[in-house]
């Protein structure tokens, strides 16, 4: 197995570790293991760009219109009807 040694990591940081460990029940060690193994599982996956994630949110609350695609375009004030 690799081990590998963390410099000059602030005060405030290692608190917070130790503290999220102790509410998981494992040791900082375990825990920064823990954090470690997540990050680089996540991190392969490319995240829904943000056009994707408003579509789905907004479908959950019933809209099921096509939303057009606005990339390139120029951005411009809302039309609130006044």
């Amino acid at each position: 197995m690799a081990q590998f040694v963390v410099r000059q990591l602030e005060e405030e940081i290692k608190a917070r570790l130790k503290r999220r460990a102790a509410r998981a029940g494992r040791s900082m060690e375990e825990e920064v293991r823990h954090i470690l193994r997540n990050a680089v599982k996540q991190g392969g996956a490319a995240a829904p760009r943000l056009g994707s994630r408003m579509a789905a949110r907004f479908a959950r609350a019933g809209l099921s219109a096509e939303l057009p695609e606005l990339r390139g375009q120029p951005a411009r004030p809302a039309d609130l009807g006044r």
